[in-house]
């Protein structure tokens, strides 16, 4: 019998099987094909033939790269979820479910009876292997590094796995923070595992017999351990050759015609050439000649600051340190602002460290005749920088951007900085920041964006950066996030482009995303102006420059110092700032004995829980990273007396429970979810005139979500539903006798001028959502009516329908049940608004700042906003809420369809703070929410057209505030500032 050969083309990797007619293996391959799938295969058929001769097998191609490939050699292809279960059963009997994780791809399958329901991953590779590879990067190591380094974790963090860019923006202010690669290497895992949940099994339990697959649960213990940890799995099958299995249940299934090895060869360099012939969507040059470039370069060599030898210079020196999210910056300035040195490099994972290695080189430059009189330092590494070699002052990184701009053109209008995977937009009027734009979780428009293909590739990120120049037929690549965009370039490589026409093309790529995506331009000079100043790391790459200039059709400013505008703009500041009595920082003594080292602790000092970094240098000071407030940072005055209208609502929606002294006839379990939020004040009073106990739910945590993780349907869903699953496996544990949450699609019409009062879909029905996917409970006891608190006689006859079997009740006991209710509820929105009130007089008698904290009733939820109301305080800022202040507000028509009752109180709330000067409004927005695309916009022209800063916080279940802290920071220094 002939040799069956399965051949699995996977997003990253081929596997090559080949078996014996005893199905038995007999040669493996296993081998990274760097997006170049022909050549790579040419190479692994090459290696099969001197194996095992040119013999003829029977051929099957499987694989998420493989269908194309198979079809035009003629050969068999047998989809991967088929070779997978055919492998399975092939080796045990009663499998329950099956995970596989490959390079980009991920898929479950559940096996139940003779039904197999099976599920891949789409077009995103958060989870995956090329995520790991991607963590490894930014943790200086590689693949084998992060399971090593996972093997001694103390604790996890919460980080994003959706894809590599939104982990980056969660890990990289730990680093800068000082935690342990370690736990970030487990946390890493844990969010693979976070993934698979949330993305795959969508409210399918795994449990049961448990096959492993992949690559990755091949090769990482500490992966497969964070899975049957945390899943509780009793019962699982990790096959000896998991990382060709798929390959071999194709083998299995091979059948088709016989060929030889050189037969298959020659058919795969015939793919590569027909793919070499056809034409491909490109798009016209970035430079047409070398002439071209040469204008080009000579242009944008014009907007310098020299460098001198600090041998020839005698005086004062200013120094900036710019500890940014993947890159540590340098500048050492003379009284001429010239640099006399600088530095920079990638963190490489350990900031504290590059930041000491770079300032012992430094001194080794100087002479005695330099005096450093001011050190500054900024970026996501600020604080930890600032404290750890005794600098003399910090400043938020949008200033500095701006700072340094300024030096180079005093009438710049717009600023657009592009780092490693941070981007920066801010408009400047009057010499006034008027609008800042920060990305949100993604760095697809960043330099993390290209270096992540360069490495792909198989290039470094400069080499990659200069083909580009020389492309000349770029590929159109579109504008997507980077997982996404592995499909055109795996599409691209396919058709033989090249990779100066693939860098090409994602210089372009980088340059609308930035443009479309985060600053969401319709024309750039109208907008913006014309005098533009462009900075960051990734601007150094003349391709990305040309593509913005071809793109917006304006010549810009790009300084020789680009990806030093950060430390520049810092030392520019240090010295507006100094004093006469010199700095503090660290001198080269100091520096050669500075150690420093970090622990983890929890703050216990409120609920919020926080996730402490203590960092603990040599000379006895610490500096504690991951605190949302001044308690957790140690800091000994109290903000406890600013007001803080989330903390107040908060404990008044808590207080709504019952005494527990009454002897009640029932007990009623409530959900504090959603809309609960907003009506609690209605329910519980109405409850208790009825002579019924309310047990409210567990207050939310990050244990309470993992609890219900698993019935949650889809991974798209806001952060405050997902929490709902939890809450309601929370009042199942409880001895309650029923539990209610009901549908109300209408909320109350608090304006006359609101087109309708609709509470958002998710608010108004989610009950149906738990009713349909928590039926592992005993769902008998969930009452979930449709009810409206509009409409007395309704309410009251809908009530009674569902009440009366539970309850010694009648229609009368219930309208003085409900008006009791009603009385509580607007009393309470009364109490609130009274407060915001309250709660401006207070700013304005002690001249602080006020920011409104604009969102949803549920954003009061600890959990969902992170500990963010308490970071806002701990500035010194009085904290209000749009529910608080939108009564104040004159009535004025939007430009939108005005049909939701959170939205109006949003838009007047808007209007109202348009109109005070020390008053400003931050929106809190869930990932997910689809209705908040519109009120964002609304809200962000109410502000900008009354010349207010607008500022957008995204928030879901990750609650790293590393960037939130900077938005917040930037927003305070341009209200002193304006």
């Amino acid at each position: 019998m002939s040799l069956r050969i399965g051949i699995d083309v996977g997003s990253t990797t081929i596997k090559v099987v080949v078996i014996d007619q005893n199905d038995k293996m007999i040669f493996k391959l296993y081998k990274r094909h760097l997006s170049s799938v022909s050549k790579s295969l040419n190479t692994l058929l090459d290696t099969l033939k001197d194996e095992i001769g040119n013999q003829k097998a029977h051929f099957n191609f499987t694989g998420s790269a493989g269908l194309r490939l198979a079809k035009y050699i003629g050969v068999q292809f047998t989809q991967e979820v088929i070779s997978a279960t055919t492998a399975l059963k092939h080796h045990i009997e009663d499998i329950d479910v099956c995970i596989e994780l490959g390079g980009e791809d991920a898929k479950i399958i559940f096996f139940d009876g003779l039904n197999i329901e099976q599920r891949m991953n789409g077009t995103c590779a958060g989870g995956t292997g090329a995520f790991i590879d991607q963590m490894a990067s930014l943790l200086d190591t590689d693949a084998a590094g992060i399971n090593a380094y996972a093997k001694d974790y103390e604790k996890l963090y919460d980080i994003a796995s959706r894809c590599g860019v939104f982990a980056k923006t969660d890990i990289q202010p730990l680093l800068n923070q000082g935690a342990r690669k370690e736990d970030i290497s487990a946390s890493i895992y844990q969010a693979i595992v976070n993934q698979t949940i949330a993305g795959l099994s969508q409210g399918r339990k795994i449990k049961g017999k448990v096959a492993f697959l992949g690559g990755p649960l091949t090769f990482s213990s500490e992966l497969r351990k964070r899975f049957i940890e945390f899943l509780d799995l009793k019962d699982v099958f990790i096959p000896k050759d998991g990382e060709v299995f798929v390959a071999y249940g194709a083998a299995l299934e091979a059948k088709g015609e016989l060929l030889t090895i050189e037969e298959v060869r020659s058919a795969v360099l015939d793919y590569r050439k027909q793919f070499k012939e056809n034409l491909r969507k490109t798009m016209k040059p970035l430079f047409e000649n070398e002439q071209d470039y040469k204008l080009f370069k000579a242009r944008h060599d014009k907007a310098r600051i020299d460098s001198i030898d600090p041998l020839s210079y005698h005086g004062n020196a200013y120094l900036g340190i710019d500890a940014g999210s993947t890159t540590t910056k340098l500048v050492l300035l003379s009284e001429n602002n010239e640099i006399l040195y600088h530095y920079y490099s990638h963190n490489k994972g350990n900031p504290v460290a590059m930041v000491k290695s770079a300032l012992i080189h430094m001194y080794d430059q100087l002479h005695d005749g330099i005096l450093i009189q001011h050190a500054y330092s900024t970026g996501y590494g600020e604080a930890l920088i600032q404290h750890a070699f005794h600098l003399d002052g910090g400043e938020v990184e949008t200033i500095c951007h701006y700072e340094a701009a300024k030096y180079f053109n005093k009438d710049v209008s717009f600023v657009i900085d592009i780092g490693g995977q941070d981007m920066k937009c801010f408009k400047i009027e009057n010499n006034v920041i008027t609008s800042i734009v920060l990305n949100e979780a993604c760095s697809s428009g960043c330099g993390s964006f290209i270096e992540t293909f360069a490495e792909s590739l198989g290039h470094d990120v400069q080499t990659f950066a200069d083909m580009a120049v020389a492309a000349k037929q770029p590929v159109d690549l579109g504008s997507r996030c980077t997982v996404f965009m592995n499909s055109s370039v795996k599409q691209a490589q396919s058709e033989a482009a090249s990779s100066k026409d693939i860098s090409a093309g994602l210089a372009v790529s980088v340059v609308k995303n930035a443009l479309y995506k985060v600053i969401r331009a319709h024309d750039v000079e109208e907008e913006y102006g014309k005098n533009i100043i462009v900075q960051g790391g990734t601007f150094k790459n003349d391709a990305v420059l040309r593509a913005f200039e071809q793109e917006t059709n304006i010549e810009v400013t790009r300084p020789n110092i680009a990806g030093l505008m950060g430390a520049f703009g810092a030392a520019l500041i240090a010295k507006n700032n100094h004093v006469d009595s010199g700095t503090t920082l660290l001198d080269k003594a100091a520096l050669e004995t500075f150690t420093f080292a970090s622990k983890r602790a929890t703050c216990h000092k409120c609920l919020n829980l926080c996730a402490l970094t203590i960092n603990i240098f040599n000379d006895g000071k610490r500096y504690i990273s991951g605190n949302r407030c001044e308690k957790g940072a140690g800091i000994s005055v109290s903000y406890d007396d600013v007001p803080n209208l989330y903390l107040y609502k908060y404990d008044r929606i808590l207080s709504y429970q019952s005494n527990g002294q009454t002897n009640y006839q029932k007990t009623v379990g409530i959900p504090l979810v959603l809309n609960m939020y907003e009506n609690m004040p209605f329910w519980q009073p109405f409850f208790e005139a009825l002579n019924i106990k309310v047990v409210l739910s567990e207050r939310s945590n990050k244990a309470l979500y993992e609890k219900g993780q698993d019935t949650i349907p889809s991974d798209t869903i806001c952060y405050p539903a997902k929490l709902v699953h939890g809450h309601m496996e929370s009042l199942f544990e409880k001895e309650v006798d029923f539990i209610f949450y009901p549908n109300i699609p209408f909320n109350f019409l608090e304006k006359d001028y609101a087109d309708n009062h609709y509470n958002c879909p998710i608010v108004a029905h989610y009950p149906e959502v738990i009713n349909a996917n928590m039926d592992h409970l005993d769902m008998s006891k969930f009452l979930q009516p449709y009810l409206t608190l509009n409409h007395e006689q309704k309410f009251v006859d809908t009530i009674y329908k569902l009440l009366s079997p539970h309850i010694n009740t009648n229609k009368k006991i219930l309208k003085k049940a409900f008006n009791k209710g009603m009385i509580s509820y607007f009393d309470f929105r009364t109490d609130v608004q009274k407060e915001g009130e309250r709660a401006i007089r207070f700013a304005r008698k002690h001249a602080l700042n006020m920011i409104v904290l604009a969102g949803r009733p549920y954003h009061i939820d600890p959990e969902i906003n992170h500990g963010i109301p308490k970071m806002i305080r701990s500035l010194n800022v009085v904290v209000l809420s749009e529910d608080a202040l939108n009564h104040l507000a004159v009535k004025k028509d939007v430009k939108v369809l005005n049909q939701w009752t959170y939205h109006t109180r949003l838009y007047d709330t808007a209007r109202y703070v348009a109109m005070q000067e020390d008053m400003n409004l931050v929106q809190l927005v869930s990932f997910g929410c689809g209705l908040d695309a519109i009120t964002t916009d609304e809200v962000k022209q109410i502000l900008e057209d009354n010349h207010k800063l607008y500022t957008q916080i995204k928030i879901d279940e990750i609650s790293n505030l590393g960037a939130v802290n900077i938005r917040l920071r930037s927003l305070l220094s341009t209200m002193r500032r304006g």
